[in-house]
Formats: structure tokens, C-alpha cells, sequence
């Protein structure tokens, strides 16, 4: 809670809890990172895991997860006992519906500033065509510019699976090319790369991550925002 100090009539200091108008601001002034995808993102733990990245780097306290989503499926216990556990990510959705009907209403409900994502795998097992889905994403860039025009973009190459994997595969052989046509300076689209060392011993079950999904899915993301954080934060 935020105190602030004026003078009273007396000249005396007296202590005023901060009003709900100045909680929002106090808010508003956080850069807020949105958690994207499916299943992959909503019952993992490489969401605390990346969470726990930023408290070590001492910038927990300046950004904020945003989502429509508040929950820890797999009570996920990361060290950092409070992380923020807003997300955007829902078991069994597809890059295609996501793009198509719901990420406007999304972005305008809880507005973001960082999104970071992985999405295609649910795409790849109902069988939509790999262009198709790339397809999806540029809708999904656009529309997050449209939101906001400076908005920070990571890209996750799509863990792989026990089955369908070709797929899978030649979905993040688009990825890096289309990637570059849309990067721009204003709004850098990066890519984390969680498929390369990522093995079928790193899934619980056959398309989840397990323990050790997530630290390597932690290990490929976080930097990457560590990076657009402090560059946004100018340190």
C-alpha cells in the first residue's frame, strides 16, 4: 500500500492512505506483459518460472502479467511466493479462433504492452494448413498494433510433440522468415526458440511440458523479456 504525506492545518505530518483513483494509476504506470497461447501457457509453470527472472533482475515490482485469466492449474511454486499469475492462455484454443474472434476484445479489456507467445500446436493436431496459421499470427501482429502501435512481441517456435511433429515442424520453419517481414523498429517482433534441445523426455504427456519443458520454455523466454523490459524501463 502507497502512502502519501501532506501537511495538516497544524504543520504536522499526518499519513493518507492512497485512493482508489491513485491504486489505478499507481497500476497503470506498470508495464504490463500478457502470457498468450493455449493450454501450453494456461497449465504450465514456465509462467512463474520466467516471473521469478524478473524479481532476481529487482523489476517484479515495475510490470505486471495482464489477462483475462488469474490462476495456477498446476500450483505451480515458483520462489517468488506473490507472482503474478494473470494470463491470456486457454486450453484447446486455436492460433486461427484466437486471432479471428477474440484477441480485439482481449487487447481492450486488459491492454498490454509486452505479449509473448506460443501458439499452433492445437492448429496443427485438427489439421489447419501451416499457412493458415501464419496467417493467423500476422492478423494477430496487426491487431496488436493496432492496439498498440509500440507493443513488444516474442514468438515461441512451437514445442514439439509425440505425434503430429512434422507439423509442428514445419510450422517453425516459417516462423524465423515471417518474423522478419513483420519486424519493425517501433514494435520488434524476437523469437524464443523452445523447440531446439527440447526432447519427448521434456513432456508430461506427450504435448505438455513437463518440469524440466518449463525451465528450458523459462530459459528461452525470459531473457528475451528481460530484454524489452529494461530497454522500456531505460536500464
Amino acid at each position: 500500500m502507497r502512502f502519501s504525506s501532506i501537511l495538516s492545518a497544524t504543520g504536522l505530518a499526518r499519513l493518507v492512505v492512497a485512493g482508489p483513483v491513485q491504486v489505478v494509476e499507481r497500476q497503470a504506470q506498470k508495464l504490463r506483459i500478457m502470457p498468450l497461447g493455449d493450454s501450453i501457457t494456461e497449465i504450465t509453470c514456465w509462467r512463474g518460472m520466467v516471473w521469478d527472472q524478473l524479481a532476481r533482475a529487482g523489476l517484479a515490482s515495475q510490470v505486471q502479467y495482464v489477462g483475462s485469466q488469474n490462476s495456477n492449474p498446476q500450483d505451480c511454486r515458483p520462489s517468488t511466493a506473490d507472482w503474478d499469475q494473470h494470463h491470456e492462455g486457454h486450453s484447446g484454443w486455436l492460433a486461427i479462433d484466437i486471432a479471428n474472434n477474440y484477441l480485439t476484445n482481449r487487447l481492450k479489456t486488459t491492454p498490454a504492452d509486452i505479449v509473448m507467445f506460443m501458439l499452433g500446436t492445437n492448429d496443427v493436431f485438427r489439421g489447419r494448413r501451416t499457412s493458415d496459421i501464419i496467417a493467423a499470427y500476422s492478423t494477430m501482429v496487426s491487431l496488436m498494433r493496432a492496439a498498440n502501435p509500440k507493443m513488444k512481441i516474442i514468438v515461441d517456435l512451437v514445442i514439439p510433440a509425440s505425434f503430429n511433429n512434422n507439423a509442428i515442424q514445419a510450422l517453425n520453419a516459417r516462423i524465423p522468415e515471417w518474423a522478419r517481414s513483420l519486424n519493425s523498429t517501433e514494435s520488434p517482433i524476437v523469437i524464443a526458440d523452445c523447440y531446439t534441445d527440447f526432447s519427448t523426455s521434456d513432456l508430461r504427456n506427450g504435448v505438455h511440458p513437463s518440469l524440466s519443458g518449463d525451465r528450458l520454455i523459462a530459459s528461452r523466454v525470459g531473457p528475451l523479456l528481460l530484454g524489452y523490459v529494461r530497454k522500456a524501463l531505460g536500464q
